[in-house]
């Protein structure tokens, strides 16, 4: 593909000013059928935000070795996960995908070489929230791996040389959860606010972290003792978080939402960027 070619497609994605930046506590599948605070919050987002000409979606639930982006025309409706009613396996979201997206992003990334994947789709990750933001799935989605060998800083890096499909209306969403211990969940303490108090400690931290501007703490996770350790035991559902900070600029404004656990070891809290 010429440089020529590549213009033709992106001045087909008008502008429409700097568009926000999303990271999603996804939780747990259900909340792609259930009617609940959490999605009742990404709907009346969805109403809100200036329609995006595009999504590029980062979920935790799509690790690879190097870095990949969807470049089909019409992503299947993964369902990576099991033991949940059909009714959640019957969920499709048909949304297209974007071929000059992904051609793009792998052609404005030069921290790594990006593969064309065509064979992953939409993940849980993905479309359990997107379907909330726009049901209609009608806005081109496509998703961009996490690279599972690489350091928090080497994410935050690359993310931010995605900043410039911001001026060209894609919706930037990072979907994971900041706090996500599924062996630590509580089942007999559904109900209580915070079943463990390192499930707050970790959480109170990371949003005092993300308000006044300190990422490099949040880079450097392993490194802020026991609460965190038990917060991110393994890091794929942080990352996303890091990829949406990264994007934010100086003097944009941060706003924090569902900010509430769940199952004691899980935090839905959500970050809007812009």
């Amino acid at each position: 593909m010429t440089l020529q070619d590549l213009n033709k497609m992106t001045n087909s994605m008008s502008n429409t000013g700097k568009m926000p930046v999303l990271f999603l506590g996804h939780g747990s599948p259900m909340n792609a059928i259930e009617e609940n605070e959490f999605v009742s919050t990404f709907r009346k987002l969805g109403q809100e935000l200036i329609r995006p000409n595009a999504i590029l979606c980062i979920s935790a639930h799509w690790e690879t070795n190097g870095t990949y982006v969807t470049t089909m025309q019409n992503p299947r409706t993964i369902h990576d996960f099991g033991g949940f009613p059909q009714a959640l396996f019957d969920v499709q979201y048909p949304a297209p995908g974007s071929p000059e997206l992904a051609t793009e992003t792998k052609h404005i990334i030069s921290k790594t070489a990006v593969g064309l994947d065509d064979k992953w789709g939409l993940d849980h990750g993905a479309w359990s929230v997107i379907k909330h933001l726009y049901p209609k799935a009608d806005i081109p989605v496509i998703q961009m791996s996490i690279d599972y060998t690489k350091s928090a800083k080497y994410h935050y890096e690359l993310a931010k040389e995605i900043n410039s499909l911001r001026n060209k209306g894609v919706l930037i969403i990072g979907s994971g959860n900041m706090v996500h211990n599924l062996r630590k969940v509580a089942w007999d303490r559904l109900n209580e606010e915070f079943a463990y108090s390192w499930t707050f400690e970790a959480n109170e931290k990371m949003k005092s972290f993300i308000l006044n501007g300190d990422h490099q703490s949040l880079i450097d996770f392993r490194s802020q003792g026991k609460a965190f350790d038990l917060a991110i035991p393994t890091p794929e559902h942080y990352m996303p978080l890091l990829y949406a900070l990264a994007l934010k600029e100086e003097n944009e404004t941060i706003e924090l939402f569902n900010d509430k656990p769940v199952g004691g070891s899980l935090s839905m809290t959500s970050v809007k960027i812009g």
